[in-house]
C-alpha cells in the first residue's frame, strides 16, 4: 500500500471512528476524481467525514448548507455591473473551489440542484454567456437525508447518475460509540486534522490511478456485469454506459489503494454495489419479491463471477 494512502486513512480514521471501509471508499472515489453522495440519517458523521477529507487532502474547500432559499446563483456565481468600467464583473459562486461540501442537497429546490449537478458534469459554469472553468480538481461530496425526512425531495435518477458512488455511514458499533463520546468530551477531533498531502501530490496520485492497467478480460467482466443489470427481470432500467465507465474508474482506484498497478476481479467486486446501486430503477415487482438494489446486485455479482472467474486474472 502507498504510504500516502495509509497516512490519509489513518488521519481521517482518527476523526471518523470505526468506519474504515467507508473511508477507503471515499478515498477511492476522490482519487478517481469522482463525486460522492453520502446518504444516511442525521447525526452519523456525514458532514464530519467530508470536512476531514477536505483538510487531509490539502485542498481548498467550501461548504454550502442547502435549504429551500438557496439559489442557483449561490452555486454558479453571478454578474454585477461595474459602473467604473461599464462592464459586468463575475462574482464567484460556491463551485469555485477544489472540494465542495454540499450539505443536505435534497433540501433545496430542483433548480438549484440542477445548477450544481450541471457544473459537476461539465467542469465549468456559464454566467451571462461567459464560460468560467472550475478549478482542478473539482470534487463534490454531497450529503442527503433519507427521502422520508421532512422537507426533503428525491434527486432525479438522471442527476443521481452524476455521482460516482453513493455511500452510507451507518451507526457506529458499541465500542466506537463509546470512543466517540469520550473523544468529543473535551475537543473537536477535526481541530487536530491537518493536511497529509499537498494538492500537487493529490494530482500525482490521481494521475497514477488513471494509468492503472486494465486487461481486456477485466473490461469484458465489467461489461457482463453491466449487461446483467439491464437484463434482470426485476430491474426496469439498468446501469448506463456512464455507470460502466464509473465502475472501471473505481476499480482502478481500488487496485491502487490495494497496492497494485493492475486491476483484478476482486477490485471490481469490491466497488460494484457502491457504483451501481443508485443507478438502478427497480420494477414494482421487486418490492413484492422483497428485493432492493443491493440484494439484486449481490445476486448478479455471484452469478457473473461464477463464470470462469479464474481466467480473468492477468
Amino acid at each position: 500500500m502507498d504510504t500516502r494512502v495509509q497516512q490519509i486513512c489513518e488521519s481521517v480514521g482518527s476523526v471518523i471512528v470505526g468506519k474504515d471501509a467507508v473511508i477507503r471508499r471515499v478515498l477511492m472515489a476522490v482519487l478517481s476524481e469522482g463525486h460522492i453522495l453520502l446518504e444516511d440519517v442525521p447525526g452519523t458523521g456525514k458532514t464530519t467525514l467530508a470536512m476531514a477529507f477536505a483538510r487531509v487532502l490539502g485542498l481548498d474547500s467550501r461548504r454550502v448548507q442547502f435549504n429551500p432559499d438557496t439559489l442557483p446563483s449561490d452555486i454558479t456565481g453571478f454578474s454585477v455591473y461595474d459602473h467604473v468600467t461599464g462592464q459586468l464583473v463575475y462574482q464567484e459562486g460556491a463551485v469555485m473551489t477544489h472540494l465542495l461540501l454540499a450539505d443536505e442537497i435534497n433540501r433545496t429546490s430542483s433548480k438549484t440542484q440542477a445548477a450544481l449537478l450541471e457544473a459537476m458534469q461539465e467542469g465549468h459554469v456559464t454566467v451571462d454567456g461567459v464560460t468560467h472553468p472550475l478549478p482542478v480538481p473539482f470534487l463534490v461530496i454531497a450529503t442527503q437525508n433519507p427521502a422520508g425526512s421532512v422537507g426533503t425531495q428525491l434527486l432525479p435518477n438522471a442527476q443521481l447518475d452524476r455521482f460516482l458512488v453513493r455511500l452510507a455511514m451507518g451507526y457506529p458499533e458499541r465500542e466506537s460509540q463509546i470512543s466517540i463520546m469520550k473523544d468529543r468530551h473535551t475537543e473537536d477531533p477535526l481541530n487536530r486534522c491537518t493536511a497529509v498531502i499537498s494538492r500537487g501530490e493529490f494530482l500525482d496520485m490521481a494521475e497514477t490511478v488513471r494509468q492503472i492497467f486494465v486487461s481486456d478480460r477485466i473490461y469484458a467482466y465489467v461489461t457482463d456485469l453491466i449487461e446483467a443489470t439491464r437484463l434482470h427481470p426485476l430491474v426496469d432500467l439498468g446501469v448506463s454506459p456512464r455507470g460502466g465507465l464509473a465502475l472501471c474508474r473505481m476499480a482502478k482506484a481500488a487496485a491502487f489503494v490495494n497496492g497494485r498497478d493492475f486491476v483484478i476481479p476482486e477490485d471490481v467486486r469490491e466497488v460494484f454495489s457502491d457504483v451501481c446501486a443508485h443507478r438502478l430503477i427497480l420494477s414494482p415487482q421487486a418490492r413484492l419479491h422483497d428485493q432492493d438494489a443491493g440484494s439484486i446486485l449481490a445476486g448478479i455479482l455471484k452469478a457473473v463471477s461464477d463464470h470462469e472467474v479464474e481466467n480473468l486474472y492477468l
